[in-house]
């Protein structure tokens, strides 16, 4: 959508954190979690509900106030002149209620300048979706991101409601409706014990059902001793899928769209791919919980790491906070073996999640970092012939060490 209007000049402060002066990285976009952690499925393997380091988990009534919301639409417009990127998230943000969103596009027409671009995206399990939320969607040209594991028996074996039964039909609906009223939208599947060793099935399901839009998320949680949790996927696991994905993918490449390859592409291209994980630091957006705190990321919703909140601080402010920059540079702590990586320049040292995960070590290898070395073999060789295709000359230099398989 496009918004217009003038803006006015809103000034932050309040919130007692150094900051570092001059300029800071953008925040180029938002992930905010509308009902916090709240959600109506309960799904064995998320990380996100009923966690010990949970700021909010005293308080079961989590919702984003239309004050907090006014502000938080107000004050990232200006900051983020000319293009401004909302993206929700939960939990499950659908439990904000149609209106909220309804009340988020009228602040974003009202505080938007000419000529500014705003772009909204929603993750969702889909089970509340109704034509409403379909025209709203469709309307502004809302990215949407629906959460399936694959056919019935391997999506229900961890994604349930909370009276146990298993969402795969009621999910299944949801995208029957997107689809009848056209809504775009594609999949966001977690990659779990219930389906790594299944790619061949998973990628031609998906595909069955004219789907040509997949995210797959790699599963990574550990129990304090730092032992994988049963639903957790090994690097070899990943990579292998991941590989054989790619050759599945291949001859429908011009047609179906996997983000891990997009970004792939993206890197060996040498431009931002859309992936956090593999840039080189860790500070392209920052997550806005119900309450307008805010912090560096989605893995890392935790007190020591709050930066402000969008009703005291403007996002300048925020940015240029210390604990920002501290976080941002935990990327950088290179692993011995990354430092020799003929691999370096696309991936940074992986994600600072799968890094800390285990043995709570940022300067650890990446638990998937064997994932990455298979993937990368296997693709770059590949996509860096498309690349040259596409431009018209050699991928930039530094990734022309890459042997192709």
């Amino acid at each position: 959508m496009m918004a217009g209007n003038p803006f006015p000049i809103i000034n932050g402060g309040g919130y007692s954190q150094a900051t570092i002066p001059g300029a800071a990285p953008r925040i180029t976009s938002l992930l905010i979690k509308p009902a916090s952690a709240v959600c109506n499925l309960d799904c064995s393997y998320c990380f996100y509900l009923d966690r010990d380091a949970d700021p909010y988990k005293d308080l079961p009534a989590r919702r984003m106030t239309g004050d907090t919301l006014e502000r938080l639409v107000d004050t990232y417009l200006f900051y983020s002149y000319p293009n401004a990127t909302f993206a929700f998230q939960g939990g499950e943000p659908t439990l904000a209620g149609l209106d909220f969103f309804q009340k988020l596009i009228e602040f974003q027409k009202q505080f938007g300048r000419d000529g500014q671009s705003v772009s909204n995206a929603m993750q969702t399990n889909g089970i509340l979706l109704d034509p409403d939320w379909c025209q709203l969607f469709r309307e502004y040209q809302w990215l949407i991101g629906i959460s399936l594991d694959g056919p019935e028996q391997v999506n229900d074996l961890y994604r349930f409601n909370k009276a146990g039964h298993g969402t795969w039909k009621r999910v299944m609906r949801g995208i029957e409706l997107m689809q009848r009223e056209k809504v775009d939208f594609n999949i966001l599947c977690v990659l779990s014990q219930a389906n790594v060793h299944r790619p061949k099935e998973i990628y031609k399901f998906f595909r069955g059902l004219g789907l040509d839009y997949l995210q797959f998320i790699p599963l990574a949680e550990f129990n304090p001793d730092g032992s994988p949790m049963p639903f957790t996927i090994s690097a070899e696991e990943y990579g292998r899928f991941l590989c054989e994905v790619f050759d599945l993918w291949w001859p429908d490449r011009r047609k179906v769209r996997i983000r891990f390859f997009d970004n792939l592409a993206e890197a060996i291209a040498g431009q931002k791919p859309g992936s956090c994980t593999l840039h080189e630091t860790c500070d392209s957006y920052v997550v806005v919980e119900y309450n307008g705190d805010v912090y560096p990321c989605d893995f890392f919703v935790e007190r020591d790491w709050k930066l402000g909140n969008v009703n005291l601080d403007s996002f300048s402010e925020i940015a240029r906070r210390q604990k920002r920059y501290g976080f941002a540079v935990k990327k950088t702590l290179a692993h011995p073996e990354c430092q020799v990586c003929e691999y370096q320049a696309i991936c940074h040292g992986g994600c600072p999640k799968t890094r800390h995960g285990p043995h709570r070590r940022f300067e650890d290898l990446d638990y998937f970092c064997g994932a990455y070395k298979m993937i990368f073999s296997r693709a770059v060789g590949p996509l860096r012939k498309e690349v040259e295709k596409l431009f018209g000359r050699s991928a930039p230099l530094e990734m022309q060490h890459i042997s192709p398989y």
